[in-house]
């Protein structure tokens, strides 16, 4: 049964400035500190996609290793250009060009740039693939038709976009309300989960250990896809806003909501069960095997759903590499990134993709 439970961002106020005091350093937080008592996840969480969700310019190993990447789309044609650690967005219709400092990076691999020109904030219409090493139209822009060179820079984000795009990609975006170029520190950093983790550091010195952030892994399957789905999007969020089809993929709590064993009370179904946000994610097939055996084996104890008790089935196919046949990957529309589907699922030839 899912509960109508939303983890909601407090609504900001966001005035940005021309020009980003973090472009020259980041401003250092608790993660210091924090290695002395959890030092595995301090040496492996900075290796994270999560960790590196939004990228200083003169910090950005895509942009330094693709110095000068172009493409044409329409009547317009694109150049993002590296030179001296500093990234340039340009966009030309042949008579007039317009270029746009890059200070905000968002994305580890496929990377897209929120820009700003006179006051105002865009989503650039072309981003990064590193299936292609080069540019094409940022998933989800991919209809849209400018009619000017304005229009042709990107889709123009609003203040409450704005606040979601650094709140899911930094940590401490915000102080009072307003944009906090002192204290935003790129990436998801150990505060930006871990509420209260600075004053838990702060009284560490003092000698009090009591104020210690609340411990996630005790939270419901339900809860920590609500959690996750913060900025993986959460049941809820889908559809509500009444996205559906293939690029529904990449909002994995809610296809992890949507198949039939997800029991919101049972923690051997939540994102974390097979996912270590400390470390980055595990490609091998093979090695999520324990984790469906868990619940899809004869000594596997039964799931508790919220009337009765009920025995998973066991697969009688196969015992082992169980994701390649029940979490096929899927391709995104434009075929440029691919996902793995969290729906866990029996997969029937020609059946369409479930919403």
């Amino acid at each position: 049964m899912r509960r109508n439970r939303l983890f909601i961002l407090s609504p900001l106020l966001i005035s940005i400035a021309a020009i980003p005091a973090w472009a020259q350093g980041a401003a250092v937080g608790p993660e210091s500190a924090c290695v002395s008592c959890h030092r595995a996840q301090s040496q492996t969480q900075p290796q994270t996609p999560m960790a590196r969700a939004l990228q200083l310019p003169n910090t950005n190993p895509t942009l330094k290793n693709h110095t000068k990447l172009t493409i044409r789309k329409g009547a317009y044609s694109y150049t993002v250009e590296t030179q001296g650690g500093e990234s340039t967005y340009s966009v030309s219709d042949g008579t007039r060009t317009i270029s746009i400092p890059i200070h905000w990076n968002f994305g580890e691999g496929a990377q897209t740039w929120v820009l700003e020109r006179d006051g105002h904030r865009y989503e650039s219409t072309v981003s990064f693939y590193p299936s292609i090493a080069g540019l094409d139209y940022t998933t989800g822009d991919e209809d849209l038709k400018p009619h000017t060179l304005e229009d042709a820079i990107g889709r123009e984000i609003a203040m409450r976009e704005t606040k979601v795009c650094f709140g899911c990609h930094a940590t401490n975006s915000f102080s009072n309300g307003k944009m906090a170029f002192d204290t935003l520190r790129p990436g998801v950093k150990c505060e930006h989960c871990h509420a209260g983790a600075s004053a838990h550091v702060s009284d560490a010195v003092n000698g009090d250990l009591t104020s210690v952030p609340p411990d996630l892994r005790k939270l419901p399957a339900e809860d920590i896809s609500n959690f996750c789905g913060q900025c993986h999007r959460t049941w809820e969020t889908v559809v509500r806003n009444h996205w559906r089809g293939d690029a529904t993929v990449r909002f994995q709590p809610y296809r992890l909501a949507n198949s039939r064993c997800f029991d919101g009370a049972d923690a051997r179904i939540s994102c974390i069960a097979c996912h270590d946000p400390h470390q980055d994610v595990v490609r091998n097939d093979a090695s999520y095997d324990v984790n469906c055996l868990a619940c899809h084996s004869p000594a596997a104890p039964a799931a508790i759903t919220s009337t009765a008790a009920r025995t998973p089935k066991a697969c009688p196919v196969a015992k082992a590499n169980c994701v390649t046949c029940h979490m096929p990957k899927v391709k995104l529309p434009n075929g440029l990134m691919t996902f793995t589907d969290h729906q866990i699922r029996v997969i029937k030839a020609g059946e369409p993709f479930p919403n």
